[in-house]
């Protein structure tokens, strides 16, 4: 199953995407894409019903974030051989782990705010893992068991704010709309193995990164399992778990950066594209 949110800013309801591609309304089974939704007993509801029977929604409508803001929005930094090469990181041997503000969190094709000051915002694809059951403690051998599904992430990062202004990456990574989730969450059970996806991301029509899923340094089941053993993980939370290479820092001979005005386009394979403009703060 394709779920997904529609609708306002913070009056989101909750949806699914058909076989043909036509955005169908849940409102009458769940009340969001939520922890409830996104529990096995949710899920297993959801699958049991013919979705043909909901009714279409016709017209422009906001697709917003495809799951209800989380308990947890967290982030796995250089996690990628071929990313960590091009920014000069050695390889991380346990995964970095950082929270980003819920302020971050919006939807797929919402502006991107550049914030005021900002010299060097930039891009990253990144895959995010949807939990459906509560993980504390989990071995890596169930971690799985925890997984709803799978969806993008752009994790917009401002790269002077992370990393020249003191402290910890939060300033960097948690400004206002550096967060889009979506378009719809895809159920683990159509994505057979997530170590094997394309991803990329445009800017401006050009292709800025190209990468797949298995070039990940700590995969999947290695960072629910690790990321439980510090913070319980919850129904609802994501997961998102680093960029391949080609951000803008790690451009040669010089860094390219984002300014307003500008259109980001990204994708992975069987998850959907997601197409941002970006605008002054």
């Amino acid at each position: 199953m394709k779920l997904l949110r529609w609708g306002p800013p913070g009056a989101e309801k909750p949806g699914l995407m058909d076989d043909a591609g036509q955005v169908r309304d849940l409102s009458d089974f769940v009340t969001d894409i939520d922890g409830h939704a996104l529990s096995l007993e949710g899920l297993a509801k959801l699958s049991a019903m013919d979705m043909h029977t909901l009714p279409i929604l016709h017209g422009q409508h906001r697709i917003g974030p495809c799951i209800a803001r989380p308990l947890n929005f967290i982030c796995i930094g250089l996690n990628y051989a071929d990313h960590a090469a091009e920014t000069g990181a050695a390889i991380p041997k346990e995964p970095i782990v950082f929270l980003k503000s819920l302020g971050a969190f919006t939807g797929p094709y919402d502006e991107v705010k550049i914030p005021r000051g900002s010299k060097k915002t930039d891009w990253e694809v990144e895959l995010g893992v949807v939990i459906g059951t509560k993980a504390s403690y989990v071995p890596e051998h169930e971690a799985m068991n925890h997984v709803a599904g799978y969806c993008i992430v752009n994790d917009i990062s401002e790269r002077e704010f992370q990393a020249e202004r003191g402290g910890t990456w939060d300033k960097g990574k948690g400004c206002d709309t550096f967060g889009p989730v979506g378009p719809w969450m895809v159920t683990k059970d159509e994505i057979p193995d997530p170590q094997n996806l394309d991803m990329w991301l445009e800017v401006d029509g050009q292709r800025m990164q190209t990468g797949n899923t298995r070039t990940m340094i700590f995969n999947v089941s290695q960072l629910v399992s690790y990321v439980s053993h510090f913070i319980t993980l919850h129904p609802g939370d994501i997961i998102s778990t680093g960029t391949p290479p080609g951000v803008g820092m790690g451009m040669k001979p010089e860094p390219v950066f984002l300014k307003p005005g500008q259109t980001m386009r990204l994708g992975i394979q069987g998850l959907g594209e997601q197409k941002q403009t970006t605008v002054p703060a």
